[in-house]
């Protein structure tokens, strides 16, 4: 199917205006604000406690493991690819220093692997909007950690389909179980869980 130039500058016109829509309101709301194809997603709430430390155990079991060169950062800014019309914000983006260098979001394409831990309040948002957005970003690596369930995927080998590209290879996990993210191998043990 061929996309007329129209059709391109309406998507960017779009998208452009959802990001400008993102940038004024994320400050006043609770939780966090991205763009996929379908539109902005809102995860209504702040993310809590052993949301935040699952990020910070796994970031930091990586980057024992990993050269000086690469990080396991979780911070900001954001991941962006404005030609697909979608911005997200992994919970942990490992990525070279170099790669992160400069102003603006990181380009998607430059990350190592994005890692996610599943939101109590839009765990879909997770296992399928970002199953799906990833490999239309390029990201070669995608490892979910799911704090309701105990459980996890890696998933690897972005081949093309006829809904475009998506990962070939998951690798699923329980907790307290070793995983392998890329080239490094972490222990999933005493990761915390969500209340019930």
């Amino acid at each position: 199917m061929a996309i007329a130039p129209d059709d391109v500058q309406r998507d960017s016109v779009r998208y452009r205006a959802m990001r400008d829509t993102v940038e004024q309101m994320q400050d006043s709301l609770p939780g966090k604000l991205e763009i996929t194809k379908e539109g902005i997603v809102h995860d209504m709430m702040s993310p809590g406690r052993p949301h935040e430390l699952t990020a910070a155990q796994v970031s930091r079991r990586l980057e024992k493991l990993m050269p000086d060169e690469i990080l396991a950062h979780t911070g900001t800014p954001d991941v962006e690819e404005e030609a697909e019309g979608i911005m997200r914000h992994p919970d942990v983006m490992v990525i070279a220093v170099v790669d992160m260098e400069g102003q603006g979001s990181f380009d998607p394409r430059t990350l190592i692997a994005a890692i996610e831990v599943v939101s109590q309040s839009n765990p879909d948002n997770d296992w399928v909007g970002k199953m799906r957005d990833y490999p239309l970003l390029g990201i070669p690596v995608y490892a979910i950690f799911d704090p309701r369930t105990g459980a996890g995927a890696v998933l690897s080998d972005i081949h093309p389909t006829p809904n475009g590209p998506r990962y070939a290879t998951r690798k699923d996990f329980l907790y307290g179980e070793d995983v392998t993210i890329d080239k490094w191998t972490i222990s999933t043990e005493s990761l915390p869980r969500y209340d019930a």
